[in-house]
């Protein structure tokens, strides 16, 4: 109980952080495409653009300077702590879930049969290994030509999605993709962003020019980090949505659903310089649609080993049976590669209760969600007995 409170929170910080990093980025990718041509006493004074808005009651100005303000204002606000605590909070709820409990929710052994310790690390090495190449493709001459790094940038994308999907549990894979993501748009500011910043604040401080490079190479990533935040965010709620992430090409459809909501975002950017490409909304959501056709054709949806017509026969003894029964009876009308329930027609959470080696993996889960909290079954739509939560209560402790 104590850690879904610690993970309650988690989640709870790493979302209002979220909010606060995405809202500042799409306000400066606005703010920075809406400057418009200052009259001439302001050129005169250095301001390179400026900006009239209304907002809550008020009005207000934005200028940004060609060069620099005269002085350097004692208060001088920095935008980088949003970043910073957005991914701290989403590394540890990453670590808390799904490398503590790697067992439950990463590893998935009609997939792949992995140890905990190979799963994370893994996963550390697809986040981690992920931004090197990111990085060092960015440092490199391949920077200079866009449209040869977003290819570059597309594979190193599907190359880890196809990875995660082919080790992990669905859940996790997406996870783990979204983590690569964050944490190449946190590396963009922390490398970035903000060493071009200082160097600009130095430069003025000190009376000395600023390269024009500094300013270039921090807005460049800034715009790479606001393509990116659409798929994140569609990875960041795609754990309620297991037709998604247990499809047999999950690796294909986190693509194309990234891939279609980047497309979306570029009508919003073009738009904030004044440019409107209806072509692109609509063309966005006859993907989205194409999509859901294409996920919902049933034969697509991955079974794995978890087919209980393919698992080998396992002897249970009377304890043992007692629990499979109940999970058959209660659970396994929804958690199952087939699920008969009319609502569910894909396991929730990818979990499959199939299988006894099934049920044995995520036996923490079960007892937690069956017998501490009791929200399962959902609104105990199967009845479930006190006497039969206490069945598998009586089972977990004995583990």
């Amino acid at each position: 109980m104590l850690l879904d409170w610690i993970s309650l929170f988690l989640r709870w910080f790493h979302v209002i952080a979220g909010v606060a990093w995405i809202g500042a980025s799409f306000y400066f990718i606005w703010l920075d495409n809406n400057l418009r041509t200052p009259p001439d006493w302001k050129k005169q004074k250095g301001i390179k653009g400026d900006l009239w808005a209304v907002h809550g009651g008020g009005f207000y100005e934005v200028a940004k300077y060609e060069y620099g303000p005269e002085v350097i204002p004692e208060k001088l606000h920095w935008f980088k702590w949003e970043a910073y605590t957005t991914w701290i909070s989403g590394f540890l709820l990453l670590s808390l879930v799904y490398y503590h409990g790697a067992a439950i929710y990463l590893i998935d052994s009609s997939v792949m049969d992995l140890t905990p310790a190979q799963a994370i690390t893994r996963g550390l090495g697809l986040i981690f290994g992920g931004l090197f190449i990111y990085e060092a493709a960015c440092r490199s001459p391949l920077a200079k030509y866009p449209k040869v790094f977003g290819i570059m940038f597309l594979i190193l994308i599907a190359a880890a999605s196809y990875l995660a999907t082919h080790w992990f549990s669905g859940r996790g894979a997406f996870m783990h993709v979204g983590a690569l993501i964050g944490t190449i748009m946190v590396g963009n500011v922390f490398f970035k962003i903000m060493p071009a910043q200082r160097l600009m604040v130095d430069a003025v401080t000190n009376k000395t020019d600023i390269d024009p490079n500094w300013g270039l190479g921090a807005k460049l990533r800034s715009v790479h980090n606001n393509y990116l935040t659409l798929p994140l965010l569609f990875i960041m709620i795609s754990n309620h949505y297991p037709m998604t992430y247990q499809h047999q090409n999950a690796w294909l459809v986190l693509m194309a659903l990234g891939i279609v909501s980047a497309w979306i975002r570029h009508y919003f950017n073009l738009k904030h310089i004044g440019i409107s490409r209806p072509s692109i909304l609509i063309t966005g959501a006859m993907g989205m649609i194409i999509i859901a056709g294409w996920v919902s054709i049933p034969v697509t949806v991955k079974e794995g080993t978890s087919n209980t017509e393919k698992a080998p026969a396992i002897e249970l003894n009377a304890q043992q049976q007692q629990v499979f029964d109940v999970m058959q009876t209660h659970c396994a009308n929804c958690h199952s590669a087939k699920p008969t329930d009319e609502i569910f027609v894909i396991a929730p959470l990818g979990l499959m209760f199939d299988t006894w080696p099934q049920i044995v993996q995520r036996a923490p889960l079960i007892h937690r969600r069956a017998v501490v909290t009791k929200d399962m079954p959902m609104m105990n739509k199967t009845g479930m007995t006190e006497d039969e939560r206490q069945i598998i209560g009586k089972w977990f402790k004995g583990l």
